[in-house]
């Protein structure tokens, strides 16, 4: 079996891919593993927390457990889709080595102005690009190559040819099934879906790409800054 850790941040479009690949017949999916894990070591107040401490699995060891070991005798790829700021230090990382980790990136620019529609009080943490490059920089000495890197603003503008791409990369043939799928929810999604989720819910495929013309608010100006250089990092390395 094939596992594809897909590290994200958040208001990327983290959720439109894992649609893609489930529709995949071959694929079966599992959406933000350790969001229980983090919320049970913090006090953030997210939309859900109460339903997702109870709903999901706290203890990061049977997470990471399950994400190497769990199979399905009717599907070839294990689509892994995960939040970047999840990964804390209290999680063990011997897992990281039996997947293809692969990483979602989006300019700072659009995730703040995305995210400060829906949340008060945005932080670096929250927008998980330092932890990106940190988990990308750590895969890369592990096995000696560089990871994938997909943009989201190149997926939108040309879902087909990027995807296919990333799926010779990662040694998968791509499929036509990735680029559409059914409106409506998946047993699948998190509980948190409910919050989250109405614009991929609502979706049929991957969105056109549309330039953001706001600016990014005057408060957070310098936690963009610093996500900037992180993004281009990375940026530069991108499938192209």
């Amino acid at each position: 079996m094939i596992r594809v850790a897909m590290w994200s941040g958040p208001r990327n479009i983290s959720t439109a891919m894992m649609r893609s690949w489930e529709n995949r017949s071959d694929t079966f999916v599992i959406d933000e593993p350790f969001y229980a894990h983090y919320l049970s070591r913090n006090n953030i107040e997210h939309p859900g927390r109460d339903e997702v401490l109870s709903n999901g699995e706290i203890d990061s060891a049977k997470v990471s457990h399950g994400l190497v070991n769990d199979i399905s005798d009717s599907h070839k790829i294990y689509y892994q889709k995960h939040m970047t700021h999840h990964l804390l230090d209290s999680v063990n990382r011997d897992w990281i080595e039996k997947v293809i980790n692969c990483f979602l990136i989006r300019n700072p620019k659009d995730m703040i102005i995305s995210y400060s529609k829906i949340h008060s009080e945005i932080t670096s943490d929250l927008l998980g690009l330092e932890q990106q490059k940190e988990i990308f920089d750590y895969v890369r000495q592990l096995t000696g190559k560089t990871p994938p890197i997909i943009d989201s603003k190149d997926v939108l503008i040309n879902p087909e040819y990027i995807l296919s791409k990333f799926c010779e990369i990662i040694g998968v043939n791509f499929s036509n099934e990735m680029l559409n799928w059914p409106k409506g929810t998946r047993d699948t999604d998190g509980v948190w879906g409910k919050y989250w989720y109405d614009g991929v819910i609502n979706s049929t495929g991957f969105n056109q790409y549309v330039s953001k013309n706001q600016e990014v608010p005057d408060k957070y100006k310098a936690i963009y800054e610093d996500s900037l250089k992180l993004y281009e990092d990375l940026h530069y390395l991108r499938i192209r």
